[in-house]
């Protein structure tokens, strides 16, 4: 099974929001913690950057990009401000 692992911004504290592709997350049914990680037990993935010759074939119109591409957001609270942490990395994971 697959699980995907994202470590939480710094400041983030025991109240936060995550959203994978915009989506609400429940915790506990969608994601669980493990000390400053947000555990998901299921694949995500990001798409790796763009080398030279992908970019030019893609602007030249030659060939898209239809890698999936998940984007894990974390909105929180830090000091009396409330700020979104976006596309935060994924670590994928894999258990036997």
């Amino acid at each position: 099974m697959a699980r995907a692992i994202v470590t939480l911004p710094s400041g983030a504290a025991d109240s936060f929001e995550v959203f994978i592709n915009g989506v609400p997350q429940q915790r506990g049914q969608d994601y669980h913690v493990e000390g400053r990680q947000l555990v998901f037990e299921r694949e995500l993935q990001q798409e790796p950057k763009l080398g030279f010759g992908r970019w030019l074939s893609m602007f030249l119109g030659i060939a898209g990009s239809y890698a999936k591409n998940d984007a894990v957001d974390v909105v929180f609270e830090f000091e009396g401000r409330r700020v979104v942490s976006s596309r935060l990395p994924i670590v994928p994971e894999q258990q036997s």
